[in-house]
């Protein structure tokens, strides 16, 4: 990953530079990764005969 890419990410998150003192580029990456899985459509979700029978 290069600077510019991870400033990139820092602002679709909407960190600002302070944030970044507080963050490591881990946590970041793993919150850019969540964030996308925000916006999935997921075909099928559980229902409470699915989680029982799990």
């Amino acid at each position: 990953m290069t600077t510019p890419l991870f400033l990139l990410r820092c602002v679709q998150l909407g960190l600002s530079m302070a944030d970044l003192e507080l963050l490591s580029i881990g946590l970041i990456n793993d919150m850019y990764c969540e964030s996308m899985n925000d916006t999935y459509s997921y075909a099928v979700l559980g229902d409470q005969a699915a989680m029982d029978a799990f």
